[in-house]
Order: structure tokens, then C-alpha cells, then sequence
């Protein structure tokens, strides 16, 4: 079977209220790479009870860093790259099961389908969410973009869409996605580039326009209206960190 074939590589930390489902999930995977950035809750705790995972502690070097330094410490050259709040159903297991894996030049692409509050979004930009997850380390990896990270690919790769999709836990409180506008604003405003304030209001701006209007989030009712100012404070304390950053020095 090709899944023995397969390392799956989670970067985490403090996923203690949805790493048991992701890895209840990845049962039938010989080796699970848990790389750990300093977990204070029970996340290491509850990974324990797991024979099939391998557990690293590691820095956090930014998304794209981090991700392939976890993937270094799979046995297999074929990752499966999740995070911690991602989850894989048995129709996408079996399938994984037919693939070849024949071609180190191809990687797999998989639909994900993102819940908030226990309810899948449609539309907000998160409905058609497809991600290169799936490839061979030798010829693959992640850039090194500190936030919003992909896999990076080659004019002879081979892009092959899976059928089935993956659940990704993506808010289970608002509390966490406040947290997150906190986090991700912080990662980003490191970037280099300098901005005027009149940018950090139109990026902000754009960003809900784009999500409510444009890509339908109206439709996914008052989590869709979340989820578009989620993207409006994000824009906004990302630029306006980085325009703060760049008069003070």
C-alpha cells in the first residue's frame, strides 16, 4: 500500500483542543513526524499515546522553515504536510491508498474544507481552498515565506488533484481568531518593505470588500461577516505594524 509509503509531518504548538482528532485521524500511517514548538498545554501529553508518532521538539523559524525542517525527520521522501487542526476522513485515506507514487516529480493537490464553529464555510474565499500537500521531499518543499507558505513547484512538475477532501478545524472559539490576528500580524510586519498609513487603510479596506462582496462571504451569514473583519483587522495591524516599524528606526 502506497500510505506506508507516506510520512505525514505536523508542525504544532498548544493544539491541545484538536491534535487527538488529527491524530486519531493518521492511525494507519507507519511514521507521523509530531515537530513541536514549545507546547505549554497538553498537546505532547496527548501525543504520547500514539505509537505511530514521532515527536520533535524544534524552534519556530517562520511557516515555510519550519515545515521542511519537520519534513527532515521523516523516513519516507513522500510528505503528507497537516497542521494540527487538520483531519483526513476515511475516503481520503483510501484513496491515498491507490496512489503510485511512482514519479518523484508529481505532487497532489487536496481540497480542504474549512469549518468554523462546526459549520463548513462555502464561500469567504474559504470554500474553494485547494493546497499542494502531498510530495516528494527530493524534489519539493516549502518556500520560506514566514506566513501564508506553499509548496513550491517547478515547470516540470506534475499536478494531480485528488477526489476526496480533508476537515480543517479552523476556529473553534473567536478567542483563537483574535489570537490569530495577533500572531500572523506580528509574523508578517517583519517583512522589509515600508508603507505609507494611506495603505494601510485601502489594504484593510480591500480585505473586506474582497472577502464579503466579492467572494460571496455575505452567503456564509454573520461567520462569513467574521471572517471578512478577521481579514480587515488582519491587513490592517500587519501594514500598520510595519508602517509603525519602519518611522521608529
Amino acid at each position: 500500500m502506497s500510505i506506508k509509503n507516506i510520512s505525514c509531518v505536523i508542525i504544532v504548538k498548544n493544539g491541545a483542543s484538536t491534535i487527538k482528532e488529527t491524530l486519531e485521524s493518521l492511525s494507519l500511517f507507519d511514521d507521523v513526524v509530531l515537530y513541536d514548538n514549545g507546547s505549554t498545554d497538553a498537546t505532547l501529553e496527548i501525543a504520547k499515546n500514539y505509537t505511530n508518532i514521532n515527536i520533535v521538539m524544534g524552534d519556530f523559524l517562520g511557516f515555510g522553515e519550519t515545515k521542511n525542517r519537520a519534513a527532515s525527520f521523516a523516513k519516507n521522501s513522500w510528505i503528507l504536510s497537516l497542521d494540527g487542526d487538520e483531519v483526513l476522513p476515511p475516503s481520503l485515506i483510501e484513496e491515498l491508498k491507490t496512489l503510485k507514487l511512482e514519479n518523484e516529480k508529481e505532487v497532489f493537490i487536496i481540497k480542504r474544507d474549512n469549518y468554523f464553529l462546526d459549520k463548513e464555510i462555502k464561500h469567504s474565499g474559504w470554500g474553494r481552498d485547494f493546497l499542494t500537500r502531498i510530495y516528494n521531499k527530493n524534489q519539493h518543499g516549502f518556500n520560506k515565506n514566514i506566513v501564508h507558505e506553499f509548496v513550491e513547484l517547478k515547470n516540470d512538475t506534475i499536478k494531480t488533484k485528488l477526489k476526496n477532501s480533508f476537515k480543517h478545524n479552523a476556529v473553534q472559539d473567536i478567542n483563537q481568531f483574535l489570537q490569530k490576528i495577533i500572531n500572523y500580524s506580528d509574523l508578517a510586519s517583519k517583512d522589509k518593505k515600508t508603507c505609507c498609513f494611506l495603505v494601510v487603510l485601502v489594504k484593510a479596506k480591500w480585505a473586506f470588500i474582497k472577502t464579503y462582496f466579492l467572494q460571496l462571504g455575505f452567503l456564509d451569514g454573520w461567520r462569513g461577516f467574521v471572517i471578512a473583519m478577521f481579514n480587515f483587522n488582519g491587513k490592517f495591524f500587519r501594514y500598520l505594524k510595519r508602517y509603525i516599524n519602519a518611522r521608529t528606526k
